[in-house]
C-alpha cells in the first residue's frame, strides 16, 4: 500500500504554472493570483507566501475504486511533469452535506454504478494524467483538489471529459467548485 504524500498548491506571484483562467462553477471563488506551484513532501511553504494555498494528501487506499478498475488505471495511467503535457487544471471541489451522510458504498453507487466516473475517466487516459489529493480530514475549505495535466492538443479532450463528468448524477453534490486552468512556461 502507498505512503500518502502530503501535498501543498500554493498561488501567488511565484511558481511554474501560469494561471491563464479561473471559473467558479459552484460556491465561493479563490483570491486572484497570476502563478501556482505544487509542493509534495513533508516541508510545504509557509501559508503566508502566496495568495492562498490548499493542503492536502494522495490517499493511502483507494476508497471507491474496485481492484479490476485499479488494474486498469494502473495500465494506462500517465505520471505527472511529461514534458508534453504544458497544460493543466486544478479544479478544488467540495460535496455537500448529503454526500457525506450516505454510506460509503452508496457513494460508490453514485460515484461509479450510476455516474461511471471512474469508467469515463479511463476512457481520457493517457492523454489526461490525474492525481487525486484528498482534504477534508485536514479540515481545509474543499473535500478534494483533482489535477490533471495534458498537451495543448489535448485539451479538446479534457473539455470534453469535464462536460461528461459535470453532467453526472454524482455532480449533483457538489456544492463548491472551481476550475483554474494553467500552463507551464
Amino acid at each position: 500500500m502507498p505512503t500518502p504524500l502530503r501535498i501543498a498548491i500554493t498561488a501567488g506571484a511565484a511558481g511554474p504554472w501560469r494561471i491563464t483562467a479561473t471559473h467558479t462553477l459552484a460556491g465561493a471563488s479563490l483570491p486572484p493570483a497570476a502563478r501556482l506551484a505544487m509542493h509534495e513532501g513533508a516541508d510545504p511553504p509557509p501559508p503566508g507566501s502566496g495568495a492562498w494555498q490548499l493542503l492536502g494528501v494522495t490517499n493511502s487506499n483507494l476508497r471507491y475504486t474496485g481492484e479490476t478498475e485499479r488494474t486498469r488505471l494502473a495500465g494506462v495511467q500517465q505520471g505527472l511533469g511529461r514534458p508534453p503535457a504544458t497544460r493543466a487544471a486544478l479544479i478544488p471541489l467540495s460535496k455537500s452535506e448529503a454526500w457525506w451522510e450516505l454510506a460509503q458504498d452508496a457513494r460508490r453507487a453514485l460515484l461509479e454504478e450510476q455516474s461511471r466516473h471512474i469508467a469515463i475517466g479511463l476512457e481520457y487516459l493517457p492523454a489526461v494524467a490525474r492525481r487525486l489529493i484528498h482534504c477534508r480530514d485536514l479540515g481545509g475549505e474543499f473535500d478534494f483538489l483533482t489535477w490533471f495535466e495534458f498537451a495543448p492538443e489535448d485539451e479538446p479532450a479534457f473539455d470534453d471529459l469535464l462536460r461528461r463528468l459535470r453532467a453526472t448524477e454524482e455532480w449533483q453534490y457538489v456544492s463548491r467548485e472551481v476550475e483554474l486552468r494553467l500552463a507551464r512556461d
